[in-house]
């Protein structure tokens, strides 16, 4: 079991409690927009879209938002057209970071990626330079005090979860990205409510980070995901609760 905190539950807990909730809407919009534009406007036949909404819920989105999102998407209503983007680079301490970007403007994006990394102490590299120490993984997030580790590793590991960790308030299953639906329909069908299911890219190995390199590591990781454009930020660095719980304090 792991009793360190990740970047997964960190900025989940931070999206959950976030009082720029303008930001936040905007951003989970784009990605209803995108999941619609890409795979259809049918939440049951397109899992991403379906998670996407998930998403949008549960930051207590309007239901109309949400339609008006999907329609844009399909092409039924106008809307801006977004391209998904990746950027790679490093953060003190030779942190790797993976920044997946939304944008109607790929100039403005990379230029404020950019920034960002240079005034935080990061720099940002060349494609290919840290991505291969992620893979994509099915991510799902489970209160601890809502079921047993025996009960939930009962039902996740028959519908193919990887494995499960402990990660703060949390439980961290982990499965193959076309396993992520499956998964979710036997923890629904157990009676266990995740807070959380995406797919997400999951470092190989994690660095594990002292007071002083964690403070600044997560500096920059804010900086990013306060970015208009940027969507999802990865990291492989790893803090232990304790320091955590002082960086919060």
């Amino acid at each position: 079991m792991s009793g360190h905190s990740k970047w997964a539950t960190t900025k989940h807990q931070k999206a959950v409690k976030d009082a720029r909730r303008g930001k936040l809407f905007a951003k989970t919009i784009r990605i209803i927009e995108v999941a619609a534009r890409e795979g259809g406007g049918n939440p049951d036949t397109n899992p991403t879209l379906a998670d996407a909404i998930a998403r949008a819920r549960a930051i207590s989105m309007p239901n109309d938002t949400i339609e008006r999102a999907v329609k844009r998407g399909t092409g039924e209503i106008e809307g801006i057209k977004y391209e998904t983007l990746t950027y790679e680079g490093y953060a003190p301490g030779g942190v790797a970071v993976l920044v997946e970007v939304l944008t109607d403007n790929r100039n403005r994006a990379a230029a404020d990626v950019r920034r960002v990394f240079t005034k935080n102490g990061g720099t940002l590299g060349d494609p290919g330079s840290v991505a291969w120490m992620f893979t994509r993984k099915g991510v799902v997030l489970i209160p601890r005090d809502s079921v047993t580790e025996d009960d939930l590793m009962m039902a996740a590991m028959e519908a193919g979860a990887d494995d499960i960790t402990e990660d703060g308030d949390y439980w961290q299953v982990l499965c193959a990205p076309t396993d992520l639906q499956q998964l979710k329909d036997a923890l629904a069908a157990a009676g266990i409510e995740p807070e959380s299911a995406r797919l997400a890219m999951e470092p190989n190995a994690s660095v594990p980070l002292d007071r002083e390199l964690a403070d600044k590591v997560l500096k920059l990781m804010d900086a990013l995901d306060d970015e208009e454009d940027v969507q999802e930020v990865y990291s492989n660095f790893e803090i232990p609760e304790e320091t955590l719980a002082e960086l919060n304090a």
